[in-house]
C-alpha cells in the first residue's frame, strides 16, 4: 500500500511523539558537577542550571567540592567521583594541571567530561564551555580606562596560577597597554580568603592611599570586601570593577560604591554542558579520548564562549530580576 505524503508526515511525527514519550532518559543516569567553593552564589547559580536543565530530562544531578579554594580537595572528589561510573562530569579546574591527568583518566574509562568556567586544556576534556577570559579583561580594562580618564595606578586581586584568571589578568594588561597613563601598581594574591583581601586593601589605603586609584577584581569573592574597605574609609574617589554577581557585590554596585561588575554566565555554563554530556551519554563519540581539539573534522567544538555582561547601576537591578527568574526553579 502506498502512503500518502500526509500520511508519512502523520506517521514520522508520531514516532517522534512516541520516541519522546518512551524516553531515552534512566531514573539511574546521574551527572555531577565538580568545583571548589561550591557554596558561593556563583556556583549555586551554575548548579540551578544544571539543575534546570536535569529536571527537563528527568536526570539527576549533584554538585560536589570543597566549601573553600582548596584543588586538591577538588581533584580528591573528583576521583571519587570517577570510580562511580557517572554518566558525565563536568569540571571547574582550580587547578589545570593538577585535574588533568584525572580527567584522562575519566575520560579513557568512558566518562564524557567536560571543562566549564576554568578549563584544563591539555588533558583530554571534551569541549571548554566558559567565558573567553582575555575577553572579559579586556572589556573590564577599557572600562577602568574609561573611568579612570586614561590615568591612574591600578591594584588588582587575584589568585595567581589559575587559568581563567590569569587569561583575564592579560586582558586588562594588554587594554592598559594602550592606555600608558594607566599602570598595575600590585597584583595581590588572596589565596581564595575574602579575609585575605579585606585585610590587603585596608593596609594598602592606611599606609599609602594615594598611591591607588582603583581596584580590580578578577574573581568573585574580592569585589564586596574591597567596597566594605573602600567605603568604611570614605574614599569615594577610589575606583572599584568587580567580577561576578555576588549578591554582595550586587549591593554594592546599587549603593554607588561598585562603579561596575563584569558578569559572567555560570548558569548558561552549566546548563548547556549538562545537555552536551547527556547528548554524549545517550549518543557516544566513535573515540572518546581522541584529540578532538585538533582534529579539523571534529564532532564537538573545542570550546564555547558563553560572554560577559557589564553590570553597573543603571543596569542592576533588572540584572536581579532576570537572575531571580532564571533560579527560581520554575520553568
Amino acid at each position: 500500500m502506498r502512503l500518502s505524503h500526509k500520511s508519512v508526515l502523520l506517521l514520522t511525527v508520531c514516532a517522534l511523539l512516541l520516541g519522546g514519550c518512551a524516553g531515552q532518559h534512566s531514573p539511574d543516569e546521574k551527572y555531577y558537577l565538580v568545583s571548589v567553593n561550591i557554596k558561593v552564589p556563583y556556583w549555586q547559580t551554575a548548579a540551578a542550571g544544571m539543575a534546570r536543565a536535569a529536571a527537563e530530562m528527568h536526570v539527576n544531578t549533584e554538585m560536589a567540592g570543597p566549601d573553600g579554594y582548596d584543588p586538591k580537595a577538588e581533584q580528591e572528589e573528583f576521583r571519587r567521583i570517577a570510580k562511580l561510573k557517572p554518566s558525565g562530569i563536568l569540571v571547574s579546574a582550580a587547578d589545570p594541571n593538577l585535574m588533568a591527568p584525572d580527567i584522562d583518566a575519566a575520560v579513557d574509562a568512558g566518562i564524557p567530561v567536560i571543562t566549564i568556567d576554568s578549563d584544563s586544556p591539555l588533558s583530554k576534556r571534551l569541549t571548554f564551555i566558559g567565558t573567553n577570559n582575555y575577553e572579559a579583561g579586556l572589556m573590564g580594562g577599557r572600562l577602568v580606562g574609561k573611568l579612570l580618564q586614561g590615568k591612574g595606578n591600578v591594584v588588582v586581586l587575584t589568585m595567581p596560577g589559575q587559568a581563567n584568571l590569569d587569561e583575564r589578568l592579560h586582558g586588562y594588561q594588554a587594554a592598559f597597554d594602550g592606555q600608558p597613563g594607566i599602570k598595575i601598581s600590585q597584583v595581590v594574591d588572596i589565596q581564595g580568603k575574602p579575609q585575605v583581601a579585606f585585610d590587603t586593601v585596608a593596609a594598602i589605603l592606611d599606609k599609602e592611599p594615594k598611591k591607588v586609584d582603583a581596584f580590580v577584581c578578577l574573581e568573585a569573592i574580592a569585589g564586596k570586601e574591597v567596597a566594605e574597605v573602600v567605603n568604611r574609609a570614605k574614599m569615594s574617589d577610589k575606583i572599584i570593577v568587580a567580577m561576578d554577581a555576588d549578591p554582595g557585590t550586587l549591593e554594592w554596585v546599587q549603593k554607588g560604591v561598585i562603579a561596575a561588575t563584569v558578569v559572567q554566565k555560570p548558569f548558561t555554563m552549566a546548563f548547556t554542558g549538562m545537555r552536551m554530556l547527556d547528548d554524549l551519554h545517550h549518543h557516544p563519540l566513535s573515540r572518546l579520548g581522541a584529540n578532538w581539539a585538533e582534529d579539523p573534522f571534529a564532532h564537538i567544538p573545542r570550546s564555547l564562549d558563553t560572554g560577559v555582561t557589564i553590570v553597573d547601576k543603571g543596569s542592576v537591578d533588572l540584572f536581579m530580576k532576570a537572575r531571580d527568574t532564571a533560579t527560581s526553579g520554575k520553568p
